[in-house]
């Protein structure tokens, strides 16, 4: 209990003092320049420059604009409509389309508010460029609140921007891990504190039997539970379930193997039920928040951000999003699944070795 009860906060300290922020940096943008002249590059420097925004992305079509939002790889589309530079330089009323993915309902508003300063500033910048070739006004009496083009903003997957929508699928994740991790530590080192684990060992039973014994029961309890959750957040929430439930299930199969082989190793390294609620929490609390749920990952140190990529909870997150909200298939959503399932064949792997070992 003296590496739990002093070390782990310290590391926990450290690890979310660099980890957890609530700005919104580091956007991924893709951009659809249809006009492709000096003013819409214009633009597209004040985005860059803004020091908000990454554009990681130049689509040709709407396809592409289409696949980058529900893989998730672009959290915000512009799309610079043709003739937007003529319009510019005539003076008219110049149009951009802002898609912004909305699943993440508070990372929206924060990129809404964003990219209107930034439209703001630059409508305010032509203007004065503008009266000053015309020497109409001077640049101190100009107003702020004219805008030279409008923005028509679209939020995908999430219209409304309901917190609901994101918080309730991911509540399942949530429930997956409580219900598999802690259930499946406690459960079998309860057998350990009452001195029936030996008991056990002497019968026929044979190692892998016990394994499965203790945690079957707690993956059917999770996927009944989860059954429960989609039920009420459909019904009584009116959360969309856009995707395929199939697909939503397997998912759910691979995210347990991770998570039933966390609480089999955590089962392996504690003797008292006491030191196995210290071990659970102590794993709960980085996955929960290290997860991208409640902060993005993207603004987390590089060093935090590779360390994301052997939690489970990271991946289960973006599957479930995208079936509930963006309606995602394999086609997409395969890569979180291969790693989902790497990652949990790997621990349920080496937990199960452990616990044979100790068991033997």
């Amino acid at each position: 209990m003296l590496l739990l009860v002093f070390i782990a906060p310290i590391i926990q300290l450290i690890l979310f003092g660099y980890a957890i922020t609530t700005d919104i940096e580091n956007i991924s943008t893709a951009i659809w320049d249809l006009d492709r002249t000096y003013e819409s590059r214009d633009f597209i420097s004040c985005i860059e420059n803004s020091g908000n925004f990454n554009l990681n992305y130049y689509a040709d079509s709407e396809q592409e604009i289409t696949s980058l939002l529900e893989s998730g790889d672009a959290q915000i589309a512009v799309k610079i409509n043709p003739g937007f530079g003529k319009d510019i330089k005539k003076g008219n009323e110049a149009k951009i389309q802002i898609i912004i993915d909305g699943s993440d309902s508070n990372s929206a508003a924060v990129i809404l508010g964003y990219i209107n300063q930034i439209s703001a500033n630059y409508s305010r910048s032509v203007l004065i460029e503008r009266l000053n070739q015309f020497k109409l006004l001077k640049q101190e009496n100009i107003s702020t609140n004219i805008d030279s083009f409008s923005n028509e903003i679209r939020f995908w997957f999430n219209p409304t921007l309901k917190s609901r929508f994101s918080n309730v699928p991911a509540v399942m994740a949530f429930i997956l891990l409580i219900s598999t991790i802690m259930l499946t530590s406690m459960s079998i080192v309860k057998e350990k504190e009452a001195g029936t684990i030996e008991q056990l060992i002497v019968t026929p039973i044979k190692p892998i039997e016990l394994i499965a014994g203790k945690t079957i029961p707690f993956a059917i309890i999770g996927f009944i539970d989860v059954l429960l959750v989609i039920s009420v957040s459909y019904s009584w929430f009116k959360i969309p379930l856009r995707g395929n439930l199939l697909i939503l299930f397997f998912s759910m199969i691979l995210y347990l193997f991770a998570t039933l082989g966390v609480g089999l190793f955590i089962s392996t390294i504690s003797r008292t039920q006491q030191q196995a609620m210290m071990s659970t929490f102590f794993f709960m609390m980085p996955a929960v928040l290290l997860s991208g749920f409640m902060f993005p990952i993207e603004n987390m140190p590089v060093i935090i951000q590779y360390i994301t990529y052997l939690n489970p909870l990271r991946y289960f997150f973006v599957i479930i999003t995208g079936i509930f909200l963006k309606g995602t298939g394999l086609g997409i959503l395969w890569p979180q699944m291969l790693a989902l399932g790497i990652i949990g064949i790997i621990i349920l792997a080496i937990s199960i070795f452990r616990f044979r070992k100790r068991l033997e």
